[in-house]
C-alpha cells in the first residue's frame, strides 16, 4: 500500500484534489477564513497523517508541480500590461509605498528576532518572508540559512495577508485600489496578489507590480541585513 502511495501520481492528485476542495469551500462558505490554500494545506497534512506517508516522499512526488512556480509568476505580467497607463501615472506613489513596505518588513523581522532571542540563522531564514517562494529560497540558500523555515514563513505570510488584508483595509479606511494593491503585493506576495485580483483588475495589477518590485528590492537589501546580523553576533 505504501508503495502505491509513494508514486508521484498520488502526491500530485492529492495536491490538486485538496486545492479543488479548497476552492469549493471558498465558493460555498463565503468567508475570508475559507482560503483555498489554507484549506488545501490542512487537507494534505491530514492525508499524510492518516496514510503515514512521509513528508519527504510527498515532497518528492509533488516536485513536478514546483516547476510551475516560475512560469505562473511570470503570468502576473498580464494584468500589468492591461493597466499600464494607470500604473505609469501612479508610479512614484507605488515605488514609495513598495520601498517603505519592504524596509518595514525587513526591520520588523530583525526587531522580532531580537525580542524573541532567535538565533541569527533563524532570523536570516525569516527575512525573505514577504517575497515569492522561488526568490526567498534562493536568497536563503545563498546565506546558508534554512530554506524549509523560509518556505513555511512565506506561505504563512501570504495566507495571513490574504485573510487579514481586506479586514485591515476596512479598519483603516484604505479604499484606493492602488494603495490596496501596494499593500497586498508588498506584504503578502503572490497569495496576497491573488486576493487583490478579487478586489478588482487595477488592484491586482498594482499588486503584481508591487510584489515584483518588493522581491527585487528585498534581494538588494538582503545581504545588508545579513551582514548587520553577522556583525551583531
Amino acid at each position: 500500500m505504501k508503495e502505491l502511495l509513494s508514486i508521484p501520481l498520488f502526491s500530485i492528485l492529492l495536491t490538486l484534489g485538496a486545492y479543488q476542495l479548497g476552492l469549493w469551500c471558498q465558493r460555498n462558505i463565503r468567508s475570508s477564513l475559507a482560503n483555498p490554500l489554507l484549506i488545501s494545506i490542512l487537507l494534505v497534512l491530514a492525508a499524510l497523517w492518516l496514510t503515514g506517508l512521509p513528508n519527504a516522499a510527498y515532497q518528492a512526488g509533488a516536485s513536478s508541480l514546483s516547476w510551475l512556480l516560475t512560469p505562473s509568476t511570470v503570468c502576473l505580467a498580464i494584468p500589468l500590461h492591461n493597466q499600464l497607463r494607470l500604473l505609469r501615472r501612479n508610479l512614484p506613489a507605488i515605488c514609495a509605498g513598495v520601498t517603505a513596505g519592504t524596509i518595514a518588513c525587513l526591520i520588523m523581522v530583525l526587531v522580532g528576532g531580537a525580542l524573541f532571542g532567535l538565533e541569527p540563522t533563524l532570523t536570516v531564514s525569516l527575512l525573505p518572508k514577504s517575497i515569492t517562494t522561488a526568490m526567498g529560497i534562493a536568497l536563503t540558500e545563498l546565506a546558508d540559512a534554512i530554506p524549509a523555515i523560509t518556505t513555511a514563513a512565506i506561505i504563512a505570510t501570504g495566507i495571513l495577508g490574504s485573510l487579514l488584508g481586506p479586514w485591515l483595509a476596512r479598519l483603516f479606511h484604505i479604499t484606493d485600489p492602488i494603495a490596496q494593491g501596494v499593500a497586498f503585493g508588498t506584504a503578502s506576495h503572490v497569495i496576497g496578489t491573488a486576493k487583490a485580483s478579487e478586489q478588482g483588475q487595477l488592484t491586482g495589477a498594482v499588486s503584481s507590480l508591487s510584489l515584483v518590485s518588493a522581491g527585487i528590492l528585498t534581494a538588494i537589501l538582503f545581504p545588508c541585513f545579513v551582514s548587520l546580523l553577522t556583525q551583531q553576533t
